[in-house]
């Protein structure tokens, strides 16, 4: 003799749809709002990179060794970067040799960089915080022509 095979009717499988998709749907939203945050710190990553490229080529061309027109500069870079955290990101301008002002020491090299900083994500259910590494460009001065009276050296970064 057969034993009888157990077959639920459909009254006592209504719903099970609905619970699966609604576990599925979390892991999903999660991982869709994970990919658009990468995308964000990533973006952020880009930023730092061409504001440190910006920020030594405009301190090579505009012959930018004075210290407030470095800050002015400086602050410049770090409005580059948007969406990041800017409170612990230190944007310098460093001129090689150290101390040289055009007048009595040529400047060879100018160096932009960015230190410290972090990028706060939004995922849910998860805390990721990445640091930025330090970014840096250096431009030899030879390589550029200096006219501080050019058009690039009048324009805002």
């Amino acid at each position: 003799m057969n034993a009888p095979t157990f077959r639920p009717d459909r009254a006592t499988q209504r719903g099970t749809t609905t619970v699966e998709f609604a576990f599925i749907s979390i892991w999903a939203m999660v991982f869709v709002i994970g990919m658009i945050e990468l995308g964000r710190v990533m973006m952020v990553w880009n930023a730092a990179v061409e504001a440190t490229r910006l920020g030594a080529r405009r301190a090579a061309v505009c012959n930018v060794v004075d210290s407030a027109e470095r800050t002015k500069l400086e602050t410049a870079m770090k409005a580059m970067l948007g969406l990041a955290d800017t409170t612990g990101i230190t944007a310098s301008i460093s001129l090689t040799p150290a101390g040289c002002d055009n007048a009595t020491t040529q400047c060879t090299a100018v160096t932009a960089a960015f230190t410290g900083g972090s990028v706060p994500t939004v995922i849910p259910f998860v805390t990721f915080t990445p640091t930025l590494p330090s970014f840096s460009t250096t431009i030899t001065r030879e390589s550029m022509s200096s006219t501080h009276n050019g058009a690039v050296c009048k324009s805002t970064l």
